[in-house]
């Protein structure tokens, strides 16, 4: 299957691009949220409390026999009007009942096939006009999927020119949607270094992990440029939902053809 190439000015390029298989896959999007989900598991942080959390306290049982219930009080509060009750969960600074432990399985596990199928569908999915669309990227009609520039995009060393050439493709508005989507948190987020919500914005896929365009991407909004050999599933299909606006330059796609076949 041979595709349009467009150059850095955003002009198709008489010269086609023939797409590898992997193109070509079965579209799995439930097999895709479950790698998804795997892989954010991998990233959680193990938690538990310690184990002598609210029992570091002397405690007595008054025993039977003085109109009080039978629980662990501290030690010398019999002539305490309060008659305070500690140690146990139900008391004020009590050990909890059941607090989360540090060996709790975390981890969800993926079968090394399924895990590889559902990378695989992803990448088909970027070549899937109306799944980018019902994602709600917003491009051009008349792109033509899936969007590959020449390799001479890798040299870009300005954000001012990466920029340029997300605009030269058409993606104008998709760089207006994120803008506008951009909105403080909700919640308790905003003190922990995560105030701003922004929206999921283009994929640039490139060949070497130490080009320059790399480099001059990071600070365009929403969007993200990263190197063939780093593609996850979750990068291309972001809280589950595969068919992100994915760009690609000619030298990742002879890459997917000398990792996939």
């Amino acid at each position: 299957m041979n595709v349009t190439k467009y150059s850095i000015k955003g002009q198709k390029i008489d010269e086609k691009v023939e797409l590898p298989n992997v193109f070509e896959t079965t579209l799995r999007p439930d097999v895709i949220k479950r790698a998804v989900l795997a892989e954010q598991s991998w990233k959680r942080q193990r938690k538990g409390v310690s184990p002598f959390a609210g029992k570091l306290v002397a405690v007595e049982n008054w025993g039977p026999g003085r109109g009080a219930a039978r629980v662990p009080r501290i030690k010398g509060s019999r002539t305490h009007s309060a008659q305070r009750t500690a140690f146990i969960p139900q008391a004020r600074g009590g050990h909890k009942a059941h607090p989360p432990t540090a060996e709790k399985r975390i981890i969800e596990k993926i079968n090394r096939k399924e895990h590889l199928l559902a990378l695989k569908s992803a990448i088909a999915f970027t070549a899937q006009k109306e799944a980018v669309s019902d994602r709600g990227h917003r491009f051009e009609d008349k792109m033509e999927f899936p969007i590959i520039i020449e390799s001479k995009a890798e040299t870009i060393e300005k954000t001012s020119d990466a920029l340029r050439l997300l605009n030269n493709l058409g993606l104008s508005l998709e760089l207006m949607r994120i803008k506008i989507g951009k909105n403080v948190r909700a919640g308790k987020g905003k003190m922990r270094g995560r105030k701003y919500k922004v929206p999921v914005g283009p994929l640039i896929i490139v060949k070497n992990r130490d080009c320059s365009l790399i480099k001059a991407g990071r600070n365009i909004l929403g969007a993200e440029v990263i190197s063939v050999s780093d593609l996850t599933t979750e990068i291309l299909a972001p809280g589950t939902y595969p068919g992100r606006l994915t760009i690609w330059t000619e030298d990742a796609i002879q890459s997917l053809i000398e990792r996939f076949g």
